[in-house]
């Protein structure tokens, strides 16, 4: 397998596809880098280098019991575009991994980086505040924590309905991509698992998005039911200076894998334009 390690002594692993202009991908809790599959196949046949990592903790990366933040998450994907050298790079985020890449942004700068997109991402904060009157209630992440704590493997199972929307009218439900997600949580460390969700929740990505000087595609569908519209991509596309909003009707939190035809050409015309 493909690893880079750390600063600290972590091994991250990594998938490398391709030639070419450079695109790197950050997945959401609890997955790993085989969620981006769909959209790394699809441009890496169209001339793409496809860069994916898995996040400490998850997949087959190294199951850390400390450093399970997202100032770390950042530098060791910071680690990766330098081991790497990439340049000219377009990073795309989903969820968690969309707070990854907005922090990388905010802590290293985009000097490798020409582009990025935040799909159905966490930023600029998910948790219900004074402030932040549209987040989600500390309620419902301490529910995740202790889902996490007595049966993950249940929670994630019953989780795969909200997150691809299968409770919708119309849903097209498929065992395939429900039996995936499980097992790539499965593959994540459940000391990981349980820190990253204070991570995804409680993160203000506020100021790092003020500070992204490069245009940013942030892509969200309006039934989310994971990380809920009003309180994410509508807030975070009025603190970017080159923000361009797509909205999906419909879509749920996983529209990369239930809307990946539309996705995919989207990401591809925005890389390309």
């Amino acid at each position: 397998m493909s690893t880079i390690t750390t600063n600290d002594g972590t091994a991250i692993y990594y998938k490398d596809w391709g030639a070419g202009r450079p695109v790197v991908f950050s997945h959401g809790w609890p997955l790993s880098a085989d969620a981006w599959d769909s959209q790394m196949l699809f441009l890496g046949e169209r001339g793409y280098r496809v860069i994916a990592h898995d996040r400490r903790g998850h997949g087959r990366s190294a199951q850390t019991w400390d450093g399970n933040h997202m100032d770390t998450y950042a530098d060791d994907l910071a680690a990766l575009m330098d081991a790497l050298d990439l340049r000219d790079a377009v990073m795309v985020g989903h969820s968690t991994g969309g707070g990854e890449v907005t922090r990388y942004l905010g802590r290293h700068g985009t000097g490798r980086v020409a582009k990025a997109v935040l799909l159905s991402a966490v930023p600029p904060l998910m948790l219900k505040t004074d402030a932040n009157p549209e987040g989600t209630p500390m309620e419902a992440f301490d529910g995740i924590r202790a889902g996490v704590r007595a049966d993950r493997s249940q929670f994630f199972k019953d989780l795969t309905t909200p997150f691809y929307g299968f409770n919708r009218a119309g849903a097209k439900d498929s065992q395939g991509l429900r039996d995936s997600f499980w097992l790539q949580a499965m593959l994540c460390s459940i000391k990981a698992a349980y820190d990253c969700v204070e991570q995804f929740s409680e993160t203000d990505f506020t100021e790092d998005l003020k500070s992204i000087d490069i245009p940013v595609l942030v892509a969200h569908g309006d039934d989310d039911q994971i990380v809920p519209f009003a309180a994410s991509a509508a807030k975070t596309v009025k603190l970017l200076s080159q923000g361009t909003l797509r909205v999906y009707p419909g879509a749920p939190h996983g529209l990369a894998s239930t809307h990946a035809e539309q996705f995919n050409a989207d990401l591809l015309a925005f890389i390309e334009g």
